[in-house]
């Protein structure tokens, strides 16, 4: 009898062990973690009326997904990717081998996003820092800050993009700038006074930004100068959710903090249409609104709010489909099929013709079933598709691999913990770890 006993305790610490030691669901001292840990801490619980969608939805026989034919990504000029903030199905032959690592770059704390532009690097720091990183020379080639000595103890917020060699900035402070980092040379440069908070874009000779007062803005990319500002509703509570802007050849749309949806033609930048995306019975100044990233797709508008995730009409804002389930990752659109991580973890595929969901599956099972592991809570950072396979990247080094179909077919570890969101760049995948460290993964 005491054999047994023992013989059924070891077989739990082993069984433990090997779930702790797996690390899939260690997501600790990561800043993402505790924004969506605290990221709906303002709002009550749904009623049941409005009870997040939940359930899992097996795909039908006979159902197929197909992704579009894989390109060749030769640059990742937006930290989104491009103008719409959709991926596409990047080329990766799935080896996932490490060929390079570069010398840590900096001792700073960096951002979050990368930008990859003719073989660089570019990433930035709190310090104000943008450091360019040459992937041929393996060597910074060039570390900017345009910051005076009055503002070294403030933390920068840096929004950034780049097209021709020129990175243009803005920031937590007001500034707005540019930098030419082949010739070393600032361009131009101003100060709005209010802090910019959202994404930055540019369609031809615009750059399209907003401030922390949900004003939108076409500046002159060439100068830096107010082309037109749009006032929209202004909150009295600064959260978490920052402004966010997509953009397509026609059109700018700009989700701002108070839940509103603007469409504004690039040309005449005037307002086509807008509509409010907040669900709370509270709408005034002070009410949180808490969203997701803009994408824009065909004639489509993909955007998730505190409770709900819409596809809309981009020409005149019409509701084509509201579903009951959120989502904290931009989700990622091809061949006409959305890929939706929601809240609670579910993996959906919505296809926009059907307006039907193809399948629905809860991703800490299948992770639990897979390793055989005990089912936790999994932290994902995102989700983007690569040759031909749907990567789901989560707040560590672990790396999930669906097939089309949402069947789980592989789940492998980074060679160390990933910091920045990750890129694909030249049938590589591209990042930062926590030591500020480039790694390439085949």
């Amino acid at each position: 009898m005491k054999l047994f006993l023992s013989l059924i305790l070891t077989l739990l610490i082993l069984g433990c062990s090997f779930d702790n030691k797996s690390g899939i669901w260690n997501n600790k001292n990561n800043p993402r973690q505790n924004f969506k840990k605290n990221l709906f801490a303002d709002f009550k619980s749904l009623s049941s009326k409005n009870r997040s969608f939940n359930e899992t939805i097996p795909i039908k026989d006979g159902d197929i997904v197909n992704f579009s034919p894989q390109i060749k990504n030769n640059s990742w000029n937006d930290i989104f990717y491009d103008q719409t903030n959709n991926t596409l199905n990047f080329q990766y032959n799935n080896s996932n081998k490490l060929i390079y690592k570069s010398k840590k770059l900096t001792r700073g704390s960096t951002g979050n996003y990368l930008l990859l532009n003719n073989d660089n690097v570019i990433l930035n720091t709190e310090k104000g820092d943008i450091i360019f990183y040459s992937l041929n020379n393996n060597k910074i080639i060039n570390k900017f800050n345009f910051y005076k000595k009055k503002f070294k103890k403030i933390p920068k917020k840096l929004n950034f993009v780049v097209e021709n060699n020129i990175v243009y900035i803005s920031d937590n402070l007001g500034y707005l700038y540019s930098f030419d980092y082949i010739s070393n040379k600032v361009l131009w440069a101003k100060n709005y006074k209010i802090p910019f908070r959202s994404n930055l874009k540019l369609s031809k000779n615009k750059l399209i930004a907003a401030n922390q007062n949900n004003i939108l803005y076409f500046f002159d990319k060439n100068n830096g100068d107010i082309l037109k500002l749009i006032p929209t509703e202004e909150t009295n509570v600064k959260n978490q959710f920052r402004n966010n802007i997509s953009t397509n050849l026609n059109q700018t749309f700009f989700l701002n903090t108070y839940g509103s949806l603007y469409a504004v033609n690039n040309q005449t930048m005037k307002i086509s249409w807008f509509i409010n995306l907040n669900q709370s019975n509270n709408l005034n100044p002070s009410n949180l609104f808490l969203g997701n990233h803009l994408v824009n797709y065909m004639d489509k508008i993909i955007v998730s709010s505190n409770n709900f995730s819409y596809v809309l009409n981009k020409n005149n804002g019409q509701i084509i489909s509201k579903k009951n389930f959120s989502s904290f990752i931009k989700p990622t659109v091809n061949n006409y099929n959305i890929f939706w991580i929601t809240k609670n973890n579910l993996l959906i595929a919505y296809n926009l013709k059907s307006k039907k969901i193809i399948y629905s599956y809860d991703l800490d099972k299948m992770i639990s079933d897979f390793l055989k592991i005990k089912k936790k809570k999994a932290e994902f950072m995102s989700i983007i598709i690569a040759g031909n396979k749907i990567n789901i990247f989560l707040n560590n080094s672990y790396v999930l691999k669906l097939n089309s179909n949402g069947e789980l077919i592989d789940v492998i570890k980074l060679p160390t913990k990933i910091k920045s969101y990750p890129t694909f760049y030249k049938n590589k995948l591209i990042y930062l770890n926590k030591k500020n460290k480039i790694f390439i993964i085949n």
